[in-house]
């Protein structure tokens, strides 16, 4: 049904991964994506700006049921301005797994009023079997830069933090004050890590752009929507971080 107390809500979403989480689940619903959310491709909905600065004019004018945004990704001022224009915003916390698979859940079902979908079953199965590595003695100490020119880094109470913790990856920065430290390499090299895991978002590091600045230490070069989107995506993360851990051995 599509008409009253039934029709299906009309959902902006103000962060790429829960854009791929909406798409799917159920396309149809999205009305409106930044202009960063990049899967699933062809993804027909108005491009409403980015997620630290989008355009709450042209969300409003798009009259979506529910706003979907991110206490970390998206500014408290825009998500009050859309407040004050009449809309519901529905912001998610994600600081781990387990609350990314929660989080999931009360955006799909609660909010855009879905089933529960299948893939959000498989990412929970594919991550329950693989083992919390952070604190055992084979645990790799290592440094997860995020950003360089200035350098940042993962710090405490991360997301992608908890999903390399799981993965046998100790995070030697994760008890830092800060989530996201600003770190001079030349401290980063200091630090006695065993690894250097380089994603390729936010920052894109790659083979010829990240590695060099960490001479002596080995490099994982992993897929940044694997680590860092908590949808679709979580499903393979696993398997696709795994193999680009163990690469780095």
């Amino acid at each position: 049904m599509t008409t009253g107390q039934h029709r299906a809500p009309r959902v902006v979403s103000l962060v790429p991964s829960l854009t791929e989480a909406v798409a799917a689940t159920a396309p149809d619903l999205l009305v409106g994506v930044t202009d960063w959310c990049s899967h699933p491709a062809g993804l027909d909905a108005a491009r409403v700006g980015g997620t630290k600065n989008p355009d709450t004019a042209r969300i409003a004018a798009l009259a979506p049921d529910l706003v979907l945004a991110n206490e970390e990704e998206n500014r408290a001022p825009d998500l009050g301005a859309l407040r004050a224009a009449g809309l519901d915003v529905l912001v998610t916390e994600i600081r781990d797994l387990d609350q990314a698979l929660r989080e999931l859940e009360r955006v799909l079902v609660r909010g855009c009023r879905l089933p529960r979908p299948g893939w959000l079953d498989d990412a929970a199965d594919a991550w329950r079997d693989v083992r919390a590595g952070a604190g055992t003695a084979d645990a790799r100490g290592a440094v997860v830069p995020i950003w360089r020119r200035p350098w940042m880094v993962l710090g405490r109470d991360t997301f992608a933090g908890d999903l390399l913790a799981r993965l046998g990856v100790r995070n030697l920065y994760a008890d830092h004050a800060e989530r996201y430290p600003r770190v001079p390499a030349e401290e980063l090299n200091a630090r006695g890590a065993d690894l250097v895991v380089l994603p390729d978002e936010p920052y894109r590091f790659t083979a010829d752009d990240g590695p060099e600045a960490f001479p002596g230490l080995s490099s994982a070069l992993v897929s940044g929507r694997h680590l860092t989107w908590y949808g679709p995506s979580l499903a393979a993360a696993p398997a696709v971080l795994g193999a680009a851990l163990d690469a780095a051995r």
